[in-house]
């Protein structure tokens, strides 16, 4: 039998942060995926509605600058969305930038899986106290900022409770 060798500068990948947030969120993505599935949306769609439903009117590269995605991925959920008929492009005051808007039933679909989504996130943290939730945020925001993240939701979040 064979001795295991050690990990490269004593590198534990089931220990180490990045990884396990990494797994966490693709994770939980999944999950959240599975959960609104009935509404016949990927997860890179409902991340384009997420974003659209929270103004009026959002040009694309808004929506890559607020989600995981890189700007074709944006572009290929936007343009499936727009073909489902829940969304729409419309010129913006910047000529070379489309806005894109909720349809109706853009925003009734959007509503809906907001609902699935808040239910979703409240049975994951279901488990944890009050003032461990609020310890858990806190410490995501402080992870946030480290990474260089825009943590002005954080600021919404406390604004909200």
């Amino acid at each position: 039998m064979t001795k295991k060798a050690p990990a490269a500068g004593g590198l534990n990948l089931a220990a180490f942060l990045p990884y396990r947030i990494a797994v966490l969120a693709r994770t939980l993505s999944e999950r959240l995926g599975a959960a609104y599935a009935d509404e016949g949306l990927t997860i890179p769609e409902w991340r384009v509605l997420a974003v659209v439903s929270q103004e009026n009117a959002v040009a694309a590269r808004d929506v890559v600058a607020r989600t995981p995605m890189d700007k074709m991925a944006v572009s290929r959920a936007v343009a499936s969305l727009e073909k489902k008929g829940l969304v729409a492009r419309q010129p913006a005051s910047d000529r070379r930038v489309s806005a894109i808007r909720l349809s109706d039933e853009g925003r009734r679909i959007a509503d809906r899986v907001a609902g699935i989504a808040l239910r979703f996130e409240a049975d994951i943290v279901g488990g944890m106290t009050g003032t461990e939730r609020d310890l858990f945020l806190e410490s995501l925001a402080k992870l946030e900022a480290a990474a260089g993240l825009d943590c002005s939701s954080q600021s919404a979040v406390k604004a909200a409770e």
